[in-house]
């Protein structure tokens, strides 16, 4: 399938608009089994989606070895990008040091059966570490041919520009969507003056925006949204009223919810690569299409109004999930 090319980054290689997060096939939002998460990928592939992004932390590696047992047996060639930096817990905490990234980076290299990654983002900054000396590191590793560039993710516009300074950042991730618009007050505008790729993650709002609604006393124990507050009651039900909103005006205009979110988040600007997830082929389906989506200034000033600005109830994060977020406004 064509998919429409998007740069990642000023310097960096032309990706498909859409791009696929590979959180869940770790389990993060239910259960997942190796199979249907190869299905997924071979999915993900023939849909013409080239940018794959996963993370060391994603089911403690089992996400990149998922990723590296498809690409080698199919010898797919995509624009990988993969993360480092969270340490598990209990407690959780952070690690940016120089040893503990090139430890990770060469398991991961490992389990992705590659020798470099195109995209290597730092998961979450740990404050003791100057951004400057941080961006150092980065940049050997693109001198050594490790890693063709560097990302940040959970960061502040302050944090990408002292980055920048030091070593050009390819790409920032931060979660953005119809019910997570705090991007929009510095970091999607930071991105574009610089040149920088903004990838939102969890654009269809973790699977609130789907096509059908979500049960939230079914979530299994280790389920992300499970303690998620905008999934908690009465928070969750409040929301509800908004969705059933959207999917209505999503049916009138002849689209799934899922695929009119997703345009939406690339009419925000054209260095703008979402990156949803999914654990199955057919929820793919459902959006896969959303580049051939058009929007008029009606459609926006629409969704507006069904969707307003902040209308979602409750935090983004739980307080032990906010933990490593660089909070700016």
């Amino acid at each position: 399938m064509s998919m429409p090319k998007r740069k990642l980054g000023a310097h960096g290689p032309e990706v498909g608009a859409i791009g696929f997060g590979c959180m869940s096939f770790a389990g993060f939002f239910g259960a997942a089994d190796d199979e249907t998460s190869l299905e997924t990928l071979a999915a993900v592939e023939a849909a013409g989606i080239d940018f794959w992004d996963t993370a060391n932390i994603y089911g403690m590696g089992h996400s990149e070895r998922i990723v590296g047992q498809y690409l080698k047996e199919t010898g797919a060639e995509v624009t990988l990008a993969t993360k480092v930096g969270i340490v598990p817990g209990p407690p959780r905490s952070f690690d940016n040091s120089e040893d503990y990234i090139r430890a990770e980076l060469e398991s991961s290299l490992e389990k992705l059966h590659r020798d470099k990654v195109e995209l290597y983002y730092i998961h979450r900054r740990a404050q003791e570490v100057p951004i400057e000396i941080l961006a150092e590191t980065m940049g050997k590793l693109i001198q050594e041919g490790l890693i063709d560039a560097w990302g940040l993710s959970e960061v502040a516009p302050a944090t990408i520009r002292r980055a920048h300074k030091v070593v050009p950042v390819t790409a920032v991730q931060n979660e953005y969507s119809l019910w997570t618009r705090q991007p929009e007050l510095g970091v999607i505008q930071t991105c574009e003056e610089l040149g920088i790729a903004f990838i939102p993650f969890s654009p269809l709002a973790r699977g609130a925006l789907g096509v059908s609604d979500l049960d939230p006393s079914q979530f299994q124990d280790h389920d992300f949204r499970r303690v998620n507050p905008r999934f908690v009651e009465p928070n969750w039900s409040e929301n509800l009223d908004y969705i059933h909103a959207f999917r209505a005006y999503a049916e009138k205009k002849g689209v799934t919810a899922p695929a009119l979110a997703l345009a939406w988040v690339l009419h925000q600007g054209d260095h703008l690569i979402p990156i949803p997830g999914t654990r199955t082929s057919t929820h793919l389906h459902d959006w896969a299409k959303a580049a051939s989506i058009g929007l008029s200034e009606d459609d926006l000033w629409d969704l507006e109004q069904i969707l307003p600005v902040g209308w979602a109830a409750g935090d983004r994060y739980s307080d032990a999930q906010l933990l490593g977020i660089e909070r700016y406004c």
